[in-house]
């Protein structure tokens, strides 16, 4: 299969990531079904769909009067006049709203040429919903996972397909920061790796490709590390968030949006925990990691799960900006 022949594209779970992705996929022209467990899901869907929209054309809004607003994922080319950057809001508004909804498997996956897999990162669910949408699937459907923890080789018999299987890993704001981590396992097939490579591009994404199975990736084995210093930093009480963030920004340069905590919210307070919880001694909390799992936890408990529900370590506007 061809890129070209890719038309329909689903999308399992819609949480932080999975709102991204679909939004991403629609706007870039592909018809998208989200498949969730259940109505609630479905209801709690739209809100987060309808905040993503939001996010791209506040973005894209913004671009018409200052360059620097420019985010890769939406345009290949950062020099636009006005109206075409309206043209653009446009595709938006056109696209993000025909997102398919659906509790039906066969809905969601009977006519599917590509599904990416974003659902929790519980290996049991994980490996049932494989089960289930194997003997739904077209022969020729590529399932793709977003797993931000798990390899691959971990569920391929559980595919049905495992030459059709890979990792399509994607960063958060993706319309921004624009990568997909394409890893494969030792019975990916040379064409799926290509089409992998190829839906990237179409989507706008710019896909970097690992050479071997690699725990945590590229971006997080670095990034993980990163977070885990910070977090130890404020969990033993050495300094709070807000310092801790202002040292990165002064001494790197970064920008406020890419300093520890203010990625921990973009990433998701759920999403940390559960990594954090996975490094030794984290259910200890006499131990450095148990505490930095108890911090995270008493957050995610008083409902700061970051930025999508509008606080976590910071409290954020409708647009995503901090308050002060």
């Amino acid at each position: 299969m061809d890129i070209k022949d890719v038309k329909r594209v689903t999308i399992a779970g819609c949480g932080t990531e999975g709102s991204q992705i679909a939004s991403m996929v629609a706007y870039k022209g592909f018809e998208t079904t989200v498949w969730l467990r259940s109505e609630g899901s479905i209801e709690r869907a739209r809100p987060r769909l309808a905040n993503v929209k939001k996010q791209i054309v506040g973005v894209l809004e913004a671009w018409k009067t200052d360059p620097s607003a420019y985010c890769r994922g939406l345009s290949d080319e950062r020099d636009l006049a006005p109206e075409q950057i309206d043209e653009l809001i446009a595709q938006a508004e056109e696209r993000l709203p025909k997102i398919h909804l659906t509790t039906s498997l066969e809905e969601a996956f009977g006519e599917a040429d590509v599904v990416i897999e974003c659902i929790n990162e519980d290996p049991a669910q994980k490996t049932d919903l494989y089960e289930k949408i194997a003997p739904v699937m077209p022969e020729h459907t590529v399932l793709l996972t977003d797993s931000s923890t798990f390899l691959p080789s971990t569920f391929a018999d559980a595919t049905g397909r495992p030459d059709r299987y890979l990792t399509l890993h994607f960063a958060n704001q993706i319309w921004r920061n624009n990568l997909t981590e394409l890893m494969r396992h030792d019975r990916t097939s040379d064409e799926s790796f290509a089409l992998a490579e190829q839906f990237s591009h179409a989507i706008g994404m710019i896909p970097l490709k690992l050479n071997k199975e690699q725990p945590g990736y590229i971006l997080n084995t670095l990034l993980i590390p990163w977070f885990r210093a910070a977090l130890q930093l404020v969990a033993t009480g050495v300094s709070d968030p807000a310092t801790v963030d202002l040292c990165w920004e002064l001494d790197t340069g970064a920008t406020k949006d890419q300093t520890p905590f203010r990625k921990l919210d973009k990433v998701g307070l759920p999403l940390a925990m559960h990594i954090m919880g996975m490094q030794p001694g984290a259910d200890d909390p006499a131990t450095v990691n148990g505490q930095i799992v108890a911090l995270l936890k008493g957050y995610v408990e008083a409902g700061k799960t970051g930025i999508a529900v509008g606080e976590g370590f910071y409290r954020y506007d409708e647009n995503g900006n901090v308050i002060e």
